[in-house]
């Protein structure tokens, strides 16, 4: 536990160093589901190291280790924690514990809402028309979701162009992608040195949507067109609220100038990403070594445990 303890604490630290060559070299659907894998294992690891640290600190109190019928002579002897770090962990514990459950419990107001307010749309074939002359389109998820376009969005697109939006929007729907942001937006809740992943896994999605768009017309380069015109239209329209579905994304909009466009453009204008096994493989070593260090530092305090047992 000496060393285990502390190796989902330092690889937290490197993950986010691989978050961007992911994003930008890998097909987006691959790198959707590792980013949200290891932002979430990465997230879950630390907080459990945090709290086997924490354990080694309670040791140290007699009152404490009386309840567990532990001895607290013993348990500062063979504590492989000092107590400041113990404590410490104790600190970092108990935020990180705050701030997952503050995040779910807006996660779970917000997607509420956002099934109510698709219940109440009336729509055609899932699409919802909205009188505004701002252009902005968005997803929706519920049961089934909508994908909301306003009138200025549909004015500033040619049909070739609004078959693209709406192809783009309907993936986001279809395979779910409000469900890796929430998850990767978890992890990184629960450890902020995780955050760069989550970002990544904004990213991502709307690659994934706009590769779903290229597949479904069979024109990359038209798509790129249609993702950079939305963007610019959008960029010159002042900002305002969208409702509870851009809440859901963690954007204004799926083509909007809020994200990185530019290098959305420039991947589509380029050959499609391959799987890149070299990064695939690089972070299921890092996961399964998160995964086999917490279970060794796990165990490590329950033989500690058995020791100390009076």
């Amino acid at each position: 536990m000496r060393i285990a303890v502390y190796i989902p604490l330092l690889l937290s630290l490197l993950a986010p160093l691989g978050a961007r060559p992911l994003s930008e070299r890998c097909e987006p659907r691959l790198a959707t589901w590792l980013l949200t894998v290891s932002a979430l294992v990465l997230g879950t690891a630390t907080t459990v190291s945090l709290g086997l640290l924490a354990v080694t600190g309670l040791l140290r109190f007699p009152e404490l280790a009386t309840l567990g019928h532990w001895s607290a002579h013993d348990a500062q002897h063979d504590d492989p924690a000092e107590l400041s770090v113990a404590m410490i962990a104790g600190l970092l514990l108990g935020a990180a514990v705050l701030m997952a459950a503050r995040m779910l419990w807006r996660r779970a107001r917000t997607l509420a809402a956002a099934v109510l307010e698709a219940e109440c749309m009336p729509t055609e074939d899932g699409l919802v028309v909205v009188e505004d002359e701002a252009p902005d389109a968005f997803a929706i998820p519920g049961l089934p979701g909508r994908v909301v376009v306003s009138t200025g969005m549909l004015h500033t697109l040619d049909e070739t162009e609004r078959h693209i939006l709406l192809a783009h929007e309907r993936a986001h729907l279809s395979a779910h992608h409000y469900a890796f942001v929430a998850l990767a937006q978890l992890g990184a809740a629960a450890n902020p040195l995780l955050r760069p992943l989550a970002t990544a896994v904004s990213y991502t999605i709307e690659r994934w949507a706009d590769e779903n768009a290229a597949t479904a017309t069979g024109d990359r380069t038209q798509v790129a067109h249609t993702v950079a015109k939305a963007a610019l239209a959008a960029h010159h329209t002042p900002a305002r609220a969208a409702g509870v579905g851009l809440a859901i994304f963690g954007r204004r909009g799926p083509l909007t100038a809020a994200g990185p466009v530019p290098r959305r453009v420039a991947a589509l204008l380029a050959p499609p990403f391959g799987r890149h096994p070299v990064l695939a493989a690089a972070t299921v070593v890092v996961l399964a070594a998160t995964a086999l260090s917490t279970a060794e530092a796990a165990h490590d305090l329950h033989l500690l445990l058995e020791a100390v047992g009076a």
